[in-house]
């Protein structure tokens, strides 16, 4: 019969989570997408907002999902060229894979299990956050090619409150974006417009102490002002609280 062993319990280790991007490789994707690949495809592009981009701190860019092209499209509203920095992608796990995965981890994405993600991740949404980087969230968590927003996933606020909770406050902002396309999936020659919202300050968020159950408090109204934001940026109507509702009984 084994004997029982009664040692310290191992701690787990966590795989950092790491991304970067090319000095070669980036400059040219932004440079065959904003001038060849783009054109080519697309009729034209109207980017609407672009002064309420920072360009400077700490920002997550907040788009609505709608086709793969998206990726491409947001460098166009709010990369190099117009903020003077390179977009820094999170993205599902699946899609980092094969060539793909290649060229996105090379290209400032990096992967999150979505269903459970894992510390490593979070913390390095953190740290680019704290680097003063430019990170972009999908919150709708997938493509809607329905043209509704859908209901906001929980961890892009969680992250973001997390972040301007830790000292020193970075000032975190969240920029709302509402991509749409002429057509559900887009097709050549199609038209796209991109609306730039004005940036939520995290910062006003925050809840007096920094316990569990007030973060969770501030990433909830964060979430529901986020998606707020992103229903006014698409024409989605906006229902009216209980208080203002007409009824119709006036007169």
């Amino acid at each position: 019969m084994p004997r029982a062993h009664f040692g310290p319990v191992p701690i787990p280790t966590y795989q950092p989570t790491t991304s970067r991007c090319s000095p070669w490789l980036t400059p040219l994707a932004y440079f065959l997408g904003r001038y060849l690949v783009l054109p080519f495809y697309f009729q034209h592009i109207s980017v609407l907002g672009q002064e309420n981009l920072p360009h400077s701190g700490p920002v997550i860019l907040a788009p609505t999902h709608r086709a793969r092209w998206d990726s491409i499209i947001l460098p166009l509203a709010a990369g190099r060229v117009e903020t003077g920095r390179d977009l820094r992608y999170m993205v599902t796990s699946d899609e980092v894979k094969g060539i793909q995965g290649w060229f996105i981890r090379r290209l400032g994405g990096f992967p999150v299990n979505v269903r459970s993600p894992s510390i490593s991740s979070l913390r390095h949404g953190i740290d680019l956050l704290q680097q003063g980087e430019m990170l972009v969230i999908f919150p709708e968590g997938g493509i809607f090619r329905d043209r509704v927003v859908h209901r906001l996933k929980p961890g892009l606020a969680r992250l973001a409150v997390q972040a301007e909770a830790l000292p020193p406050a970075l000032g975190v902002k969240v920029v709302p974006v509402s991509i749409h396309y002429t057509s559900p999936y887009p097709r050549w020659r199609d038209r796209v417009t991109v609306k730039i919202g004005t940036p939520l300050e995290v910062s006003h968020y925050l809840q007096a102490g920094t316990n569990s159950d007030r973060l969770k408090a501030s990433a909830k109204q964060l979430t529901e002002d986020l998606s707020t934001a992103l229903k006014a940026l698409s024409g989605e109507a906006i229902p009216s609280s209980p208080e203002t509702v007409d009824s119709g009984d006036e007169g």
